[in-house]
Order: C-alpha cells, then structure tokens, then sequence
C-alpha cells in the first residue's frame, strides 16, 4: 500500500471488495469524493494495481480541463490501450467508434439522440473483444472534468453490468449512478504516521505545523515538508501541486466570488460584516457581493458560522493568496486598511497599510517600529518580529534598515525561529552594523547568522561586547550580554582571567549592592567568593521580568542551592512560555537538574524531555547537551533502559569538549550505571576524573554533584582513604560556599566514609544536618546507614531505616535503589513483602501528560507539546487517574505533590529558619579518631562567613 494511501484501510477494501463482485459477474459503479488532495487518485490506482494482479482488463482515464468541450475525448483516452481490437469489431460498430473519435467525417456521426447508446454499445463490444472472458473494470479520475459524453458513456456501461469507479470532489456533479464513497480528513494517528513517513526528521515544532496545516489532508502532508520551516508567522509557499490542488475551484468562481475569497484570505479574522463593506468598496470587484457571497458557500469554498467565514481548508486560504496577482493583493491590502483606520485593534491598519506599499516609507516604518516596542511590553515578542520585519521593508537607510532587522532576527531567535533568524539576518547588511548592533548578534545562534561558523563566541569577546553595549546606551542588551557570559562560567571553566574581566565589567557599571545583574554576575564568575552574597539576597529578590528570574534561578543553580533556584526558573519558564519565546524557554527548563536533586523525579523527566526537543528545535547546543546529560543521569537513577544511548548522544557532540558541566554529569551517569550494577571498582575510577583539575569533566563546583556516587563506590570498592583524600577540599568549599549541594554532600560524605568507630554518630549528625530539600539524597543515606546496622547485626535497627529507604525511593521512582532497600530488608529477615507502588507508578509520557493537564492545558494543547493526538491524552489521563485514585483534572495538582515533595513546601519550611546552617552558623567537622560530642577537644568548628 502506497504511502498516501495510509489511513486509507477501509476504503481500500471496500474498493476491492467491489472488485471481487465484479469478478464474480456482479458488478457496480461507485463515486470517489472527497476534498482537493484527500487520496482520491491514489484510491484509483491503488484499485487498478489489484485488478490487475487479478487479471482484469482494468483500464483508466482521467478528465482534462482543455478536452471537456470535445465530445468522447475521456472515452477514447480509456480505449486507448486496447485500440488494436477495433479490427475485430462489425462494421457498423468500427464506424460508430471512428466517427465518435473523430477519424472519419460523415453524416450519421453520432452526434444526435441516441448516440450515446450506440457508442455505449460499441465500446462494450470492443471492450469485451479486448477482455476475452476476463472480468473489467473502468477507472475514471475526476470524472467532472471529463466531456459529458464520455461520462454519459461510462453512466451506460456501467448499466451493462461493467464495473466503474470514478473520482469527483466533495459537492460536484458526476452522474455515473451506484453508491458513494466519501473521504474525510485521516485521524491523527494516520496522519501522523503518514508525515513520519514522508519526513521523518522534522523538527518536533516543525512537524505539529504541518499537522495543524494539513488538518488531514494526504496531499498537504505529502508535500509540505519542503516549504515549511515552522517558524512563528511564517508566510507559508505551497507547492505547485497544492497550489493547483486548492486554488484551482476558485479560479473557476465569477470576479466577484474571487475578490471576495481573496479579501478573506488577506484578513482571516474579517467578520462578515468587514468582509462585506471592504468588497463593496470602489476599486474592488464588489457588485453582487451577497450573490459572491452565496457562490462561495454553494461551491463549498466557504463556511459560515453566525458572522464568522472560514475557508473549508486552511490551505485554501493560502493557495487563493499565493496566486492572485500582486495587483489584486496590493488593492484589497489597501482597501483592508481604510477599512481597519480608527480601529481599537491599531495593528490591523498597519499591518495592512505595510502590505499594500511599495517603496520606502519612513513614516509608516516608524509607526511599525513603534509598535514593535508596545507589543514588547503586551508579551507578544512574535507579533514586534513582524512589525519589525515590515519596517525593515519601508526604511530607506540602509544602517538604519539594518539595525532593525538584526533586532527583529533577535526576537526571532527567541521565540524559535531559526529559518526567520537566519533570513532576517541575509535581508541585513551586516557590515553597516554599530556596536548596539553587533552586541544583538551575540544573542543570535551562531548557525542562524550569514557566513559565521564558529558555534560560541569567546567568553572574553561577550564581555567587550557587553561593555560596548552599554556604552552605546543599549543598557538592555548589555546587561544580558553579561549575564550571559556570566552563566558560561556555570557549565564551562574559563581560566581566571576571565573571571576578572566579568568582575571589573559589572564593577564598573557600579551597580547597587542589591542588584539582581550584579550579584548573578559576581556568584557565577567568583561562586566561592561571592555566592553567599546570593544566597543572602535570594529570598528577599523579587524578579520583575522573565530574565531576571531566570538569572537568579541559574545562579542559584550554579552555586547548589537547588530549592531556591526552582521556583526562579519555574517563574521565568511561566513567563516564556506565556510568550512564546521557546528559545529561553529551554533554558529556564534546566530546572529538571534540582527537581532530581529535591527527589521531584518524575517532573525532572517531564522537564528535561520538553527542554531537549526546544533546545533541539532552537538550536540552543549547550542546553540541550546539559539537558541530555541530565535525562542519562535520570534515566540511571529511574533504571530506564535509555540511560547508555542518552549519554553516548553526549559524546558524540564535539560541543561536550568544553561544556564541562554536561560532561561531568554524562560522566556521573556513566559512573552510577557502572555501581548499580555491581562494578564498584570500575564506577570509582570513572567518578574519580571529576575531580581531577585540568579533566574535561572537571567543574570547580559542579564536581561536588559527584560526591555521593564516588563516596559509595568507594566503599563498596575498599577505596575509602582514597576518596577521603579526593574530597579533602569539601570541607572548606562547603565554609566558603554553604549552598545544599555543598552541605548535603559533606554530611553524606562524611557519614558514608567514616570509620566503624565514628560512624553512628556521624550517620545522626549527617541526617540532622541535611538540608529539608535533600530527599534522594536523605533516602540514601538512610539505605547506607541501614547497610552499617545489618552488617553490625543491628537487623532491628536496619529495618526501621531500610523500610524508610525503600518507601521513600518507591514514592518518588528511584526504582534501583529501591530494589537494593528491598533486598536489604530481605537480608535483615524481615518478610520481603514489599512491592513498587504499581499504583503510584506513571510511565514518562503518563507523567509529562499528568505535569502538563495539572498546570491547566487543555488535551489539545497537550497533545501538540507532545505531538500525539488529543485522543490519545484523553486515553491517558482516564488510565492516570485510574492510577492516581482520583477523578477529574482539578485533582491532579494534589497527587502529584503526594507522589513528590513540592519546592514551595521546603520554601516554606526553610522560610522559617529550618534545616540548613546561615552565615554565622557552625558546621562540625569530626578528624579522624575523634570523639562524637561537640564538647570533644577533637572537634573542628568550621564557622559559615557571614
């Protein structure tokens, strides 16, 4: 079966089953109808191919626009490949056949009454010559167009027990007599499944356009993926065929109808009553424009619902725009903006004064530009692209043009549009670009900007950059730029000269000593000098805008303190999405890294899948790379079969060579694999080059992620006085920078590896000093604690903590590590009764719908973030609620936070002073051999600066 016929299965046997009568002596006439490109000519072949494989005589013709006034001209087409049996005809049959066809002239051409019977029976008999015995079958494709003879002839045969199978649009006249077969739009799944075929690596954004476009149809999705780019406002170029495919009624419509349709496909969202006054308009073809109307709708081009009209296809719209004349558009634009003066919507007009200009106007330009600024400040970055874009085709200064469209391919690049970026950018002469120019560019994906291929600039040249900028009085601009070399300390480990330039820029910009810039800027250049400043101001920092929030989220997450950073990045997510600006949005989504951390396992999963297919689709490289490491790390923790193939996309980006947070992670996961299973010693040496400086893995803050799992491995592996000598330097990190990560790690580390003699105090000061957002982490320890007490015979004691243990990686899907709690309780002789929570248990898809339907998007909504339909979500959530002992949506929110610890609720609890030391605070270093009191001449205290 052919690709467009995908979908197509019950149409395909009923055709045949038609056959299969035919062949046994009872045959029938049927009529194809469907929409412009909805599978009808591949129904037809699909049927002649079978009835040829079954040894009909299957013959097939096809109506042609130029031939409809001539007489026969479809029948002689059919008759074509059997010609040669004319010879064996009568006489009079021949003569009927030549004169009907046109080779001889004489006067009893069968022209008058009763010509089509006698040319009906002529053929039959040739046709029956041509079959020797063999059943027949007529195949005639958009029978409408064929010559009224011809379809009166096929009417006749198939009268005479022939099988006949034509094609006719939806709402045309084909008069063949015998049923009906109507084609409607494929369901999502065929849909889906016949784009995945044509095009299988579309873009994920790319791929729920087109579906939206082709709203089913086969034609569409057959030949949209080579002119759409899936960018926001994208004007969409249909191909020929579809051109002719949906265009080609409307040509057929009086001036009127077509001036009509044509203002409709201009201004969509015209009302009727606009609709009707701009067609009545001077200058436009609007006599009759009620009767226009009519035709529109009777010709099925047009539906209409109340005072709305609609196009029966969205293609047709843009088929009818594509192929009026640049005239005729130039008009009805015109005439759209008179009509939209004055209008509250101010857009309208300019939108539409852009469109029916030609030539430069400064004026308009600056209105447009104007404009751009406001729809900045409504959120709605996509609608200032265009604008932009129409001003930059009004501006006659070439600078000037310039500088306008680098700012509309930034706020492309932000909402997700790389081909728009790219092309704005080509439009542009970049060397006409100053300084507040060429620090936007630094903003742009490398890929999207002409000729550059270098994928990062230096993090010292986005420094100079940013100083430029503000120099040049794009305060905005400079400040992200910063920001943004800033957060390149984060992932990578620029040398300390870098460090200092960042330091002496923001210094001197001579900022506030609250200054959301200053102290994100400062935490990620210097984090051991200057992170407490951060984690002093979190919680008394409110963030006006999408950008700051996101920094000081970022920030937070760079120095470890992972239960205040996500409620900034969810903030920032919130507002991106609100914006559309995917591009960020990606960023802001690196929240999936301290979900895992606060135990939020299956919303880091959700988090991290949405943020790789946005960093994917945006071209955000180290995003994505970050957030691929982080689903390998995941998918180890969860015991997903991913986690090996995640990491090895890791490696394969040449990007990873100096992305060391990414690294380090992808390392990590490799490590914890390697110890779940059972290879301690080789977990431990693959864990051990995080530490090691001058190691591509290596992150002066982010190798602190790795502390449990090296502490674990050695221990298991009889490494313990190596790793203590590896992580020699926690101690007076975790002074100099008491984040959680900082804090929970030293207490895990110095519990795990503690000597039999110091250990069970250790393990009760650790779990005391953990931070209330350490939730994997309290689990394990609780696991490791319970393996000391089982192995000192304390089975008791052991169950307590191994049940707590096994309980809690159940609740939050840490499936591993509960399996190892299981078997522990098992060794302990406690009844090994315990069992995963198949209740509580959602797949990854079941999550991500749960996460998404509770934050209030519709199944709709939902099934385009996921590209699935609206029906499948609906399929899921009726089994997730099933799962979640609940009833409806307004329930999900509850479960889920039963399912996992919610960052609020730690917010709250730290809020109110508990659980972490604060600058001022001691932390209790226990040296080897020491006594467990406080009060013990052994005992170090570390005191936090304030």
């Amino acid at each position: 079966m052919t690709e467009l016929l995908v979908g197509r299965t019950a149409e395909v046997r009923h055709l045949r089953r038609l056959a299969d009568e035919a062949g046994l002596g009872h045959a029938t006439t049927a009529t194809i109808r469907g929409c412009a490109g909805s599978g009808k000519s591949a129904l037809l072949w699909d049927l002649h191919r079978y009835a040829t494989s079954r040894d009909f005589l299957a013959l097939m013709t096809a109506g042609v626009e130029s031939e409809r006034e001539f007489p026969f001209a479809a029948l002689q087409l059919l008759l074509r490949p059997v010609a040669r049996h004319a010879q064996s005809l009568s006489a009079g049959h021949r003569r009927v056949l030549e004169a009907a066809f046109g080779s001889l002239r004489f006067p009893d051409s069968p022209a008058g009454p009763g010509s089509v019977e006698r040319v009906g029976a002529a053929a039959l008999a040739m046709l029956t010559e041509a079959a020797g015995g063999r059943p027949l079958l007529l195949l005639a494709d958009d029978l409408p167009l064929t010559d009224t003879a011809s379809r009166d002839v096929l009417a006749f045969l198939g009268e005479q027990d022939v099988c006949v199978v034509g094609t006719a649009r939806t709402g045309q006249p084909a008069p063949t007599g015998g049923t009906d077969l109507h084609l409607g739009p494929l369901d999502d799944e065929a849909a889906s499944a016949l784009l995945d075929s044509r095009a299988p690596d579309l873009p994920a954004s790319v791929r729920e356009l087109i579906l939206d476009l082709a709203a089913g149809n086969p034609l569409a999705l057959s030949e949209l993926p080579t002119t759409v780019s899936g960018d926001p406002g994208e004007e969409i170029m249909l191909t020929q065929p579809l051109q002719d495919a949906f265009a080609s009624r409307a040509d057929q419509m009086s001036d009127a109808c077509r001036n009509l349709l044509l203002i409709l496909a201009a201004e969509p969202d015209a009302h009727l009553d606009q609709l009707l006054a701009v067609a009545d308009r001077p200058g436009t073809a609007g006599s009759g424009t009620a009767e226009a109307l009519q035709e529109a709708i009777d010709a099925e081009l047009l539906s209409a619902t109340g005072s709305t009209l609609e196009f029966r296809h969205p293609l047709m719209r843009t088929a009818i725009y594509s192929r009026a004349t640049l005239t005729d558009r130039l008009a009805v634009h015109r005439s759209l903006a008179m009509a939209f003066a004055g209008a509250p919507c101010a857009e309208k007009e300019l939108f539409h004064r852009a469109k029916g200009s030609l030539g430069a106007d400064p004026e308009l330009a600056a209105r447009l530009e104007q404009f751009a600024g406001t729809a900045l400040t409504q959120d709605r970055p996509g609608t200032a692209v265009a604008a932009l874009r129409h001003a930059a085709k009004l501006v006659p200064d070439g600078q000037h043009r310039t500088a306008v469209l680098i700012r509309a391919a930034g706020l492309a690049a932000e909402v997700g549009a790389p081909a728009q970026t790219h092309a704005l950018l080509t439009e542009a002469d970049l060397d006409l670009a100053g300084p507040a120019e060429r620090a936007r560019l630094l903003l742009v994906p490398r890929d999207a900007i002409p000729g550059h291929s270098q994928p990062y600039p230096q993090v010292e040249d986005v420094v100079r950059a940013a100083g430029a900028a503000r120099d040049a009085g794009v305060r905005d601009v400079a400040g992200t730029l910063l920001l943004q070399a800033a957060a390149r300390c984060g992932v990578e480990e620029p040398g300390l000269s870098v460090r200092a330039a960042l330091l002496a820029e923001i210094e001197r910009w001579d900022p506030p000593a609250d200054d959301p810039t200053a102290l994100s800027v400062r935490a990620f250049a210097e984090p051991y000098r200057y992170g407490v400043d951060l984690l002093k101001h979190l919680d008394d920092t409110v963030p006006g805008d999408g950008r700051t929030a996101h920094y000081l989220g970022a920030s937070a997450l760079g120095l470890g303190e992972f239960s205040r950073s996500v409620p900034f990045l969810a903030r920032a997510a919130a507002v991106w999405r609100r914006q559309g600006r995917l591009f960020l949005l990606a960023r802001s989504l690196n929240s999936a890294g301290p979900r895992m951390w606060l135990g939020e396992l299956a919303r880091a999963g959700a988090e991290a899948g949405e943020g790789r297919a946005l960093a994917d689709e945006t071209g955000e490289r180290t995003v994505w790379l970050s957030l691929t490491a982080t689903a390998a790390l995941l998918a180890a923790i969860t015991g997903r079969n991913s986690a090996r193939s995640l990491i090895a996309e890791v490696r394969a980006d040449n990007t990873v060579l100096y992305t060391h947070f990414a690294a380090m992670r992808a390392r990590q996961a490799e490590g914890l694999l390697l110890l779940l299973e059972g290879h301690a010693s080789e977990a431990y040496e693959v864990l051990r080059h995080v530490f090691l400086p001058g190691d591509p893995h290596f992150h002066s803050v982010s190798r602190w992620h790795v502390v449990p799992d090296l502490a674990d491995a050695a221990v298991a592996a009889g490494m313990i006085e190596p790793a203590r000598a590896v992580l020699a330097g926690l101690p007076a990190a975790a002074r100099d920078l008491p984040s959680e990560l900082l804090l929970s790690t030293f207490a895990y580390s110095r519990a795990v590896l503690a000597d039999d003699a110091e250990a069970e105090q250790l393990y009760a000061e650790s779990l005391a000093a953990l931070p209330p957002g350490s939730v994997l982490l309290r689990a394990r320890l609780h696991l490791h604690h319970g393996r000391w007490l089982r192995r000192h015979r304390r089975y008791l004691d052991a169950r307590e903590l191994l049940g707590l243990a096994c309980d809690e990686f159940e609740r939050i899907g840490a499936i591993p590590w509960a399996q190892a709690a299981r078997e522990q309780l098992h060794a302990t002789g406690s009844p090994n009764d315990r069992r995963p929570n198949a209740v509580k248990q959602l797949s990854a898809q079941e999550t991500q719908i749960a996460v998404l339907a509770s934050q209030g998007l519709s199944n709709r909504d939902i099934g385009r973030r996921l590209l699935i339909s609206h029906r499948t979500v609906g399929s899921h959530l009726y089994r997730i609620y099933t799962r979640l002992d609940i009833t409806g949506r307004a329930q999900l929110p509850a479960a889920l936070s039963a399912l996992e610890p919610r960052s609020a609720v730690i917010g709250a609890r730290r809020a109110a002073g508990e659980g972490r030391p604060r600058p001022g605070d001691d932390l209790v270093v226990h040296r080897e051999g020491s006594a467990s009191g406080p009060d013990d001449e052994n005992v170090t205290h570390i005191s936090v600066a304030a």
